[in-house]
């Protein structure tokens, strides 16, 4: 479980289009009517990810409630922008705390503390491409951070 590489033979994983590897390993069957989109999603959805020292999962933003939980590795920061504030949050066993909830619509990133972190990612209702998007698809929230937060400009 020390070597990213292996996890990522072993898992399967591909690269994603925010950064890092996953695979989706879970998709529930049962469908509800999103509040949020008025569409049918399914229940919930989880993946795997990891993330390499030096990788970034840039900032993107999910519709619905994602949560992230710790695996392995080193600790993961997770950083939200709400189109106003940054916070951060670490992942992992040096502070305890083993996930993380970003609410439906707040820009996220991650990167890793250290070689690699292993962690898992679940989204309800279930994730969709067509409920994903990245920061430099809204213009004005790019400006924002490039204007207030210029040290979060690589995460972009």
């Amino acid at each position: 479980m020390n070597d990213p590489d292996f996890l990522i033979q072993k898992y399967q994983l591909q690269p994603h289009p925010e950064g890092g590897y996953y695979r989706e390993v879970y998709r529930s069957d049962q469908e509800l009517l999103s509040p949020v989109v008025n569409e049918k999603r399914n229940t919930v959805s989880h993946i795997y990810f990891l993330l390499k020292q030096g990788q970034f999962s840039r900032f993107h933003r999910v519709l619905h409630d994602e949560i992230w939980n710790f695996y392995g590795g080193s600790p993961l920061k997770i950083i939200e922008f709400d189109g106003i504030n940054i916070e951060e949050k670490i992942i992992g066993k040096e502070n305890e705390s083993y996930f993380s909830v970003i609410q439906g619509g707040v820009f996220q990133a991650a990167e890793s503390t250290g070689e690699f972190s292993f962690v898992g990612c679940s989204v309800a209702p279930g994730f969709d491409f067509k409920d994903f998007s990245f920061l430099t698809d809204e213009p004005e929230m790019l400006a924002s951070i490039n204007k207030k937060y210029p040290e979060y400009k690589s995460l972009v």
